[in-house]
């Protein structure tokens, strides 16, 4: 077809479920990622603590079921590692449809959104992660598609160009995003399912890690199960990772078995303290506790005293200390509050405490 080149072969086998090539020691990464693939839930029965979320689009897709038509456009936002890209793969699954998924950083050119939307079967889920950093030109062009089943595509140049409008199979855009705020409001607009999801209860992550060890063959008993997942940051992905990690300690330190006590001496190897912070995250609020007295303390100096990008601090950092309440922003920079003088086991500053 003139004017459309063929879709870009999605190669995150996240997204495509595909087996990556092994090849020397990335054949030690492909085994990484089919764990990390077995250990997603696969229906909604398995999807532990968004009861809400999973509710509704039981019923919803249920209703689209028995129409015959194809389920509302849907847009799964929150934290990372919850869970959203899981979440997509199941409502497909429970659809009974093919998912084609790729991330919106990748879609650079309308000929790329165009010849995702053309490949589709009918009935298909077309899955965009990080869906907030489409460009204005490629979402502008989604919206005919997510409304009217339309792609009107422009062949030629110049005077001689001309618009054709081509005709879409039904389909289910689910989009994913971080940052809702970031999303224009058309495009937020034209998905008729909005969801939410909210970090876990150290209960539901007991569960994750649970269904999690089963999986791997581990044997862990219940309070391995909550030592971990109560330092987990409320996040399937992080307990995942930290339970792959214990698996390993209780092989070489222990005899095999995740008992309450080789969780902890394992967490306490990793650095990871009971709120679940690290190194970096108490280097960080170690610095502005004993180095600036609590603060404030503005972004850029606070970067240049540790030795890390502001961008790393505001994205990677800041957002679990700040969920915690062991910091603050201010007009005037950053706070420690007196919970995080607390977590450190340092006496708060009487210049700090006049900041409470």
């Amino acid at each position: 077809m003139s004017g459309v080149e063929p879709a870009p072969r999605v190669t995150d086998p996240s997204i495509t479920g595909e087996d990556p090539e092994p090849v020397g020691d990335a054949r030690v990464t492909g085994v990484e990622e089919d764990l990390d693939r077995s250990l997603r839930p696969r229906r909604l029965t398995e999807f532990v603590n968004q009861e809400q979320v999973t509710g509704q689009l039981e019923i919803f897709i249920e209703a689209a079921r028995r129409r015959d038509e194809p389920l509302d456009h849907v847009l799964l936002a929150g934290p990372p590692g919850l869970g959203k890209t899981s979440l997509a793969h199941i409502v497909a699954a429970e659809l009974e449809a093919p998912i084609v998924g790729t991330a919106g950083p990748a879609l650079e050119r309308k000929a790329d959104i165009a010849a995702f939307l053309t490949a589709l079967e009918p009935g298909s889920v077309f899955f965009i992660d990080e869906i907030h950093r489409l460009n204005r030109a490629i979402e502008e062009t989604l919206y005919p598609a997510m409304e009217e089943r339309r792609l009107p595509v422009v062949l030629g140049q110049g005077a001689g160009a001309r618009t054709v409008t081509l005709e879409l199979p039904a389909f289910t855009l689910i989009g994913a995003t971080t940052r809702t705020g970031l999303l224009t409001t058309p495009l937020r607009d034209r998905f008729g399912v909005c969801h939410r999801l909210e970090h876990y209860a150290p209960e539901h992550l007991a569960e994750v890690v649970r269904r999690s060890a089963g999986i791997m063959g581990v044997e862990i008993e219940p309070e391995g199960e909550h030592a971990i997942a109560e330092r987990s940051r409320g996040t399937p992905r992080v307990a995942n990772r930290l339970l792959k990690r214990v698996r390993d300690f209780a092989e070489v330190r222990g005899e095999g078995v995740i008992t309450g006590a080789v969780a902890a001496d394992a967490l306490e190897m990793l650095e990871v303290d009971r709120a679940g912070l690290d190194r970096h995250d108490r280097t960080l609020l170690s610095t502005m506790a004993t180095k600036f007295s609590g603060g404030p303390v503005g972004l850029s100096t606070l970067a240049a005293a540790i030795d890390e990008e502001g961008d790393t601090i505001e994205d990677v950092f800041e957002p679990y200390l700040l969920q915690q309440g062991l910091i603050k922003r201010t007009p005037r920079g950053r706070v420690v509050t007196e919970r995080g003088f607390e977590h450190l086991g340092v006496p708060v500053p009487e210049r700090a405490a006049s900041l409470f």
